[in-house]
């Protein structure tokens, strides 16, 4: 995800120490149940969408701006499908550490975006529908987010550390 400018900021005084960030992602399904993913430009996996809240913007409005600003859909949060604290930072190329805190909404993709998911910015190499039997690779919490959010049971599921995937 591209650093957005108030991190920036913040990492002039911080230097690169640990932050503990919040993060939201949002798994989309169209109308045939298909999930949208990325493949992104920093790791080259293929991975749900998401980004960091601007200071001041409510989370679900920004699951919407970020799957908006990567691929070109439109989309409707629909619920909470997740909230986890990642347990493990992470140490970007420029030796910048980051923890993050992610709520996962369940998304739907509006009529008008059928068919028009394309890569709309620098972070992602490709973007594109897959059914949920024939997902690409992916990390094992990508996965965690994809099932929570197609589970139909329960408005939301909260990880607590014993039941941890990373």
């Amino acid at each position: 995800m591209a650093t957005p400018e108030f991190i920036r900021d913040l990492r002039l005084s911080a230097g690169h120490q640990l932050l503990y960030l919040p993060g939201v992602s949002a798994v989309v399904f169209d109308d045939e149940g298909r999930v949208l993913l990325g493949r992104r430009a920093d790791t080259g996996l293929w991975s749900v969408i998401g980004g960091i809240p601007e200071p001041g913007e409510q989370p679900a409005d920004c699951a919407v701006r970020e799957v908006f600003e990567e691929t070109n859909v439109r989309c409707v949060p629909e619920r909470v499908a997740l909230v986890h604290g990642v347990e493990k930072p992470v140490t970007y190329p420029n030796g910048d550490v980051c923890q993050f805190m992610d709520i996962t909404f369940r998304c739907r993709a509006t009529a008008e975006s059928a068919g028009r998911a394309r890569v709309n910015d620098d972070e992602s190499l490709e973007v594109g529908w897959f059914r949920t039997d024939a997902l690409p690779e992916m990390k094992p919490f990508a996965l965690l987010r994809i099932e929570q959010a197609a589970a139909e049971e329960g408005p939301a599921w909260f990880l607590s550390s014993a039941h941890a995937h990373s």
